[in-house]
C-alpha cells in the first residue's frame, strides 16, 4: 500500500512506496523511516494526501456515495471550473458563475474539450455534489487527477475570493500562504496553495499538462509553482525564482503545470461591475477568454500581454460593452471590451521558457 510521509528534516512530503520501511528524501537526503514518522505529528499536508487520494490505495472513490464519475477514457482533455459569488453574504460577488460557464463555453467550443470531461461547481446546480464547497472542491480535484498520464491536457479554473495567510515554514519568498475561498470557508477552512501544489501540481508525470486560471485576490502564485513571470508594460520580462528556501520540491513529476492568475499576491483582483449585474464577470476571466478569442493566443507573452492590456485600459462605456460583448461570446464565441482596473496578473509555470516563442495550446 502506498502512502505519504513527512521528511523529519526538510518537512516535504515523500511517497512512501508499498512495503518499504524507510525512504531517503530526494530534496535533503535524509532517511524516514516509518518508525521516526509515526513519532512526529501528522502535517495536515500530509493528512490530507493520504485522505484524499484513494486511488493510491486501491480504492475507486474518495468517499461512499460519490456521484462524481472517473473522467472519460476519450479525447485526453477534462477540466474542473469552480464559480463562486458568496450569495447573500457580505462577501458577495458578481460575476463568478458567468466566469464559470464563458469558461466552459470556450474550453468546449475552441478547443474542443467533450462536455462530459467537464466539471462545473457553482452555487447554481441542482446536484448538491456540484456545490463549491471545500468538500466538493477536493473530491472534483481527486476526479480531475485521476489516472492523470502522458498526453492529458488539463485545465483548473477557479473565480472567487482568495486571500492570504502567514506561513511559518520559510514556503514563501514573502512570508504568507495563499488560499481559494470555498463557499464554506467561514466554518469549513480554506484551500491553501500548499495543497493545491501537492494534490494539482506534483503529481503531474511527463507528457501530462496543466493549465490554471485563476481569478481571484492574491492569486499571483496561487499553485506555488516554482517560478514567477516577471513582466514589465513594454513586454520586458525576467523569471523570478520562488522555489522554496526551505528545500521543499513544488514542481512536477516531470509534466507540465503553468498558471495564469488575475493579481500579483499583494494585490485584488475584481469584478467588472456592469449595469446589469448579471452580466458582471471576472476582468481577469474576461480578459484571457477575450485574448484567445481576438486571436491573441498565439504565445504565453501574448496572451498575458493582452490581459494586462486589457485589465490597463479604461473604458468610459465598460458596463454596456462588457453586457453585450458576453451575450455575443456566448451566442458567437466572440467578445470586446476594456477594464480600467488596478490589478496586474501574472503567469507562474514549474519551468522557465521563452514566452514569446513558446506555443500555447490547451
Amino acid at each position: 500500500m502506498v502512502k505519504f510521509v513527512e521528511c523529519t528534516n526538510c518537512h516535504t512530503t515523500l511517497q512512501l512506496p508499498s512495503g518499504a520501511q524507510s525512504i531517503r528524501c530526494a530534496i535533503c537526503c535524509a532517511t524516514v523511516s516509518t518508525d521516526t514518522t509515526e513519532l512526529r505529528k501528522t502535517s495536515r499536508l500530509t493528512s490530507y494526501m493520504n485522505n484524499y487520494f484513494p486511488m493510491l490505495h486501491g480504492r475507486a472513490s474518495p468517499s461512499a456515495g460519490q456521484k462524481i464519475q472517473p473522467p472519460p477514457a476519450f479525447g485526453r482533455k477534462r477540466a474542473l471550473i469552480i464559480g463562486i459569488t458568496y450569495k447573500n453574504t457580505k462577501d458577495e460577488l458578481q460575476g463568478c458563475i458567468n466566469d464559470a460557464k464563458c469558461m466552459k463555453f470556450l474550453l468546449v467550443n475552441r478547443f474542443k474539450f467533450p462536455q462530459e470531461a467537464v466539471i462545473m461547481l457553482t452555487e447554481e446546480e441542482r446536484d448538491p455534489h456540484r456545490i463549491p464547497t471545500i468538500r466538493n472542491i477536493r473530491k472534483a480535484i481527486y476526479w480531475l487527477m485521476q489516472g492523470v498520464k502522458a498526453g492529458d491536457s488539463l485545465v483548473f479554473h477557479f473565480s472567487g475570493h482568495g486571500l492570504q495567510q502567514r506561513n511559518y515554514t520559510l514556503d514563501e519568498v514573502d512570508g504568507y500562504d495563499e488560499t481559494l475561498c470555498p463557499l464554506d470557508y467561514v466554518k469549513k477552512g480554506m484551500i491553501v496553495d500548499d495543497e493545491l501544489n501537492a494534490t494539482l501540481v506534483r503529481p503531474l508525470p511527463r507528457g501530462a499538462k496543466l493549465h490554471a486560471i485563476i481569478d481571484a485576490c492574491h492569486s499571483g502564485t496561487m499553485l506555488d509553482l516554482p517560478y514567477l513571470c516577471r513582466m514589465d508594460r513594454t513586454g520586458r520580462y525576467v523569471w523570478e525564482d520562488h522555489r522554496p528556501r526551505s528545500g521543499t520540491w513544488k514542481g512536477t513529476s516531470g509534466g507540465e503545470a503553468i498558471s495564469f492568475s488575475g493579481c500579483d499576491d499583494h494585490q485584488k483582483s475584481a469584478d467588472t461591475d456592469s449595469l446589469a449585474k448579471v452580466m458582471s464577470t471576472g476582468a481577469m476571466s474576461f480578459s484571457f477568454i477575450q485574448a484567445i478569442e481576438r486571436g491573441q493566443g498565439t504565445t504565453y507573452g501574448s496572451i498575458l500581454n493582452a490581459i494586462r492590456s486589457s485589465i490597463r485600459n479604461s473604458d468610459s462605456d465598460l458596463g454596456s460593452k462588457i453586457a453585450s460583448s458576453l451575450l455575443t461570446m456566448l451566442t458567437t464565441g466572440r467578445s470586446s471590451s476594456g477594464f480600467g482596473m488596478r490589478q496586474e496578473p501574472q503567469l507562474t509555470a514549474n519551468e522557465t521558457f521563452d514566452v514569446y516563442t513558446k506555443k500555447f495550446s490547451i
